[in-house]
């Protein structure tokens, strides 16, 4: 993991609330018994404001004061099963993981449950993380969600999660919802894997497609949001610029994978994002053109290498269960199957 003291720890910055923190601070007086100066604070961030950071710890909640704090550091949720990190949270932790991976631009609690928009830019950040309870019962947290997102001109929309081949239906909210009126989308696959195997593990080289003209694309990374990254995503989504920018950009650390062909012509990229002490991958995309030449394996590659020298011991990512082109190099390369979500909208009228 990398050291405590590169959290930034200023207002408005570092862990958001809601994560799981070690926060390292000075005591107001040594330790009487060992001299100690320092202490470390473990649990989950439940408010930060410009004077202190309160953490909800096992003894209950402490309130550090910013001037004491000398280290800070977003860590994983405590494991809810026995195996290697990457397969030992459980569906509702990883969840609330990946929502820093792809931060909305405007978020508001409702209960456990976090409501998330983004101008429309995505269904990931713009629908409502189901983890947990809303505090109220499903009828009127519905109502309230719609509420929410008609106010900003959204139709509303929920993830809900659960095992391979979870059925919405089979879920209280998922069936309140699907009463409603709700339509469910194709359900999306979250893949985890060990940055240390795959990083050990790197990809062979292609055995079918046609050799390439000009010699192989050059594959690059780098903390910045380019223009020319980003007019290769706009090539194949439509984008809201705004709110891109915003998402690709806000995570508490990111990085971009570009693949450059002879020219300067970029044709394929990928983005790594850092959040909550686990990596996403997210935004992969390669040129239809120069597809089946190992360039998706290549741009993978160059991201866990990323991932592995900030220390991140475990990936995720995304991908719709009906894009076997994707499952199938996912797999390939080394990430698992850990659960299913599906999104549930309700249509506009």
């Amino acid at each position: 993991m990398r050291a405590m003291d590169e959290q930034a720890v200023g207002p408005g910055r570092g862990p958001r609330v809601g994560s799981r923190v070690v926060v390292r601070h000075r005591l107001e007086r040594p330790d009487a018994r060992s001299g100690a100066t320092l202490t470390d604070v473990v649990g989950t961030l439940v408010a930060a404001d410009a004077d202190a950071l309160t953490v909800l710890t096992r003894r209950g909640e402490v309130r550090v004061p910013r001037t004491w704090i000398t280290a800070l550091k977003e860590i994983p949720p405590r494991p809810s099963r026995r195996g290697a990190p990457h397969r030992a949270l459980s569906v509702e932790d990883l969840q609330r993981v990946m929502v820093g991976a792809w931060p909305a631009m405007e978020t508001e609690r409702l209960g456990d449950w976090l409501l998330r928009a983004s101008r429309g830019f995505t269904q990931r950040a713009n629908s409502v993380v189901t983890a947990g309870s809303p505090g109220m019962p499903v009828d009127a947290a519905l109502d309230a969600v719609e509420s929410w997102y008609a106010a900003r001109g959204l139709p509303a929309n929920l993830t809900l999660a659960g095992p391979l081949g979870f059925d919405p239906a089979s879920d209280e909210v998922g069936a309140q919802a699907l009463h409603r009126g709700y339509r469910a989308r194709v359900a999306t696959v979250t893949l985890t894997a060990s940055t240390r195997l795959l990083a050990n593990h790197p990809p062979h080289p292609p055995s079918d497609g046609p050799p390439e003209v000009g010699g192989s694309p050059s594959v690059v990374v780098g903390s910045e949001l380019t223009d020319a990254w980003l007019a290769a995503y706009r090539s194949y989504r439509p984008v809201d610029e705004e709110a891109a920018r915003a998402i690709l950009t806000g995570s508490p650390e990111q990085v971009f994978g570009t693949a450059t062909a002879a020219g300067g012509h970029v044709v394929g990229v990928g983005r790594l994002a850092l959040a909550s002490a686990w990596g996403g991958i997210a935004a992969m995309w390669v040129d239809p053109a120069v597809r089946r030449r190992g360039l998706a394996s290549r741009l993978l590659a160059a991201l866990v290498d990323a991932a592995a020298d900030r220390g991140v011991a475990s990936l995720h990512l995304q991908t719709d269960s009906d894009n076997a082109a994707a499952l199938s190099l996912y797999e390939r390369r080394g990430f698992e199957r850990h659960h299913e979500y599906v999104n549930l909208s309700l249509p506009s009228h």
